[in-house]
């Protein structure tokens, strides 16, 4: 399976000049947890997340209305190409233990992004081992059992 054939497609992005206030807005109206941040060309330069808005805005005291998102957002973006095969996407957020993955074109252009609900919707598609193997890496759960 592609992950063209998984992603979602209508994945809304912000500009880095966006403040925090207009972001948290888009998140809230759209019920979304983090959205990429692109420049003039559609090209992912950012991505930004409601934990990243906790942490280096609401608890920096940092003005809302007045901070750039390109202040706060993570701009080292892992990202995959809408071509290549589920199995590496799911490698890719699994060894960087992110929960959503940009998905770009050739050009890279932003296109649609990845979730853990994208993958658990396709489940039957992928494997459920597969899909329990990539929420494990993610949260390393494995680390933890270890740990007891």
């Amino acid at each position: 399976m592609k992950v063209k054939e998984c992603m979602c497609n209508n994945v809304l992005s912000v500009n880095p000049e966006t403040n925090v206030q207009d972001v948290v807005k888009l998140m809230s109206e759209n019920h979304i947890g983090c959205v990429p941040v692109c420049d003039s060309n559609n090209c992912i330069c950012g991505i930004i997340t409601d934990r990243d808005i906790l942490l280096r805005s609401v608890a920096c005291n940092k003005d809302a209305s007045k901070t750039p998102i390109s202040e706060i957002m993570t701009s080292n973006v892992c990202i995959c190409n809408q071509n290549e095969n589920i199995n590496e996407a799911q490698n890719k957020m699994g060894e960087n233990q992110i929960r959503r993955l940009p998905v770009c074109d050739e050009n890279n252009k932003l296109v649609g992004i990845l979730t853990l609900g994208n993958l658990s919707q396709n489940d039957y598609q992928i494997g459920k081992h597969e899909v329990c193997s990539t929420l494990n890496s993610i949260c390393n759960c494995n680390e933890n059992k270890n740990a007891e």
